[in-house]
């Protein structure tokens, strides 16, 4: 059988080589050459380098921010923060998938694709479950309503009849929970986690793993435990996904917010401005969607995945920020927060506590002021916006000079202080120093308020 096997290996090899097979180096044939269009609603930064550090004097005297010139790679950027009507996708999503799952139960030709079905090549996916969800069956309200087992196995995603309001039937938000999986390249990259390999004597070894992993790894609870195998870098979570819509009025003490608690989130009114009340974790696992939501489309069509889209490094955000003018104070260049006409370039706090002389009390929709030289929307004001980097007061002293970066994975067994995220840009209830390009600041990563959003990048395949 080994000898059979190795014989098998050599004729592939020859007949793969076909007319190809020169003896010289050619590379591999067939490859097709791969053009990335322009991402929808995204603008391009080129790479580049600047200086980070303080634009102006320190006023809150934090000295969490020193000079320093870095690198970055090209990227592209969401030229607004992620609206309510954008994220409302993901909600929606969720919600569907959730629909999609109790109808499976009753409806399973409708609603389930089993592995067998699929081919050769899916397998139970790693919920345990031997079926994929079938998102080509349309979810038709109407024609479910009228068939009762259906209409019992929706009940179970309602508020009960004792939690309605006014007794309207409305979906239960705190079921509305994405489960997601990331892969933690830093953890697999560590040397002690490195892949022993063992040696074989006979090629007919392959059916046998050829080595082993060493050290251990922290799961997504905290946990260590030993790597069985590479599926164990794969990491998951469960985050519920809908707004903290009360953060209006949390956020304020003896304040009247009750109108946007009740309707920022849902009013067509405020689909174009930007989300709030997103934690750092809803906006990762947003991105997360996002790329799957993406590369599944590709897939159908036979196209290649694109990179991951992910928050921004406090790095990019700052240099996006400054858009190729690197001494400008503000994305938009200059000292003043005022234009030649007198006119307010952002929505902040100015003059005290004057928070409608800008255009807005609270948040504008999204791209009311000019973009800066890249062509990004709000990149000071309007809402602060989630960065992918964890906050350290000295992370300019340690981080490398290219690509710089410090995340940390943090979880509910660790103190709170393991579980600062930058925000950057400042909002609209913050005074100008905030509105720098420079300024850093935090918020903790399970905190929601009326005042941060974020906005998704994806990585340049390349350079530009």
């Amino acid at each position: 059988m080994k000898k059979l096997l190795a014989f098998g290996l050599l004729v592939a090899m020859s007949s793969s080589c076909g007319k190809y097979y020169s003896g010289e180096l050619t590379g591999v044939p067939g490859r097709k050459k791969y053009f990335e269009p322009d991402p929808f609603g995204m603008q391009f930064v080129p790479q580049g380098s600047y200086n980070v550090g303080p634009s102006d004097q320190d006023v809150p005297f934090a000295q969490n921010h020193f000079t320093k010139t870095i690198t970055t790679e090209p990227f592209w950027m969401d030229e607004t923060e992620i609206t309510n009507n954008e994220y409302r996708q993901f909600v929606f999503w969720v919600r569907d998938s959730l629909i999609r799952e109790l109808l499976g139960e009753v409806l399973e030709e409708d609603y389930r694709i089993s592995v067998d079905a699929l081919g050769n090549d899916y397998e139970e996916d790693i919920f345990g479950r031997a079926y994929h969800l079938n998102w080509d069956t349309k979810l038709d309200m109407k024609r479910l309503k009228e068939n009762e087992d259906a209409v019992q196995a929706m009940e179970l995603l309602y508020y009960s009849v004792e939690d309605r309001f006014f007794g309207r039937k409305e979906i239960n938000v705190h079921k509305l929970n994405y489960r997601y999986f990331w892969i933690d390249l830093q953890q697999a990259a560590k040397h002690r986690n490195k892949y022993k390999n063992a040696f074989l004597e006979d090629i007919g070894d392959l059916d046998q793993e050829p080595g082993e992993y060493m050290g251990t790894i922290i799961d997504s609870e905290g946990n260590e435990r030993p790597i069985e195998n590479r599926g164990a870098f794969i990491l998951k979570d469960v985050v519920n996904v809908y707004p903290d819509t009360l953060c209006w009025i949390r956020d304020f003490t003896y304040s009247y917010n009750e109108p946007m608690a009740n309707m920022y989130f849902w009013h067509p009114s405020f689909d174009n401005y930007p989300v709030v009340g997103v934690t750092w974790k809803q906006a990762a696992a947003f991105c997360t969607w996002r790329t799957q939501l993406l590369n599944n489309a590709l897939s159908r069509e036979g196209d290649a995945y694109v990179q991951d889209y992910r928050l921004p490094l406090e790095s990019e955000w700052e240099y996006a920020a400054r858009g190729g003018l690197d001494n400008s104070m503000y994305p938009w260049g200059g000292l003043y927060t005022r234009n030649r006409e007198g006119c307010y370039l952002a929505n902040f706090k100015p003059l005290r506590g004057n928070y409608a002389v800008d255009g807005g009390v609270t948040t504008t929709s999204v791209g009311s002021y000019e973009p800066n030289e890249y062509g990004l929307y709000d990149m000071a004001g309007n809402v602060a916006e989630w960065c992918a980097n964890a906050y350290d007061e000295s992370a300019y002293f340690f981080q490398h000079d290219l690509n710089p970066d410090y995340k940390y994975n943090a979880t509910e067994k660790d103190s709170h202080v393991m579980k600062r995220k930058v925000i950057r840009g400042g909002s609209w209830k913050d005074i100008a120093y905030y509105l720098q390009v420079s300024t850093r600041s935090y918020e903790y990563q399970d905190s929601s308020t009326s005042y941060v959003g974020f906005r998704c990048i994806r990585s340049y395949m390349g350079n530009k």
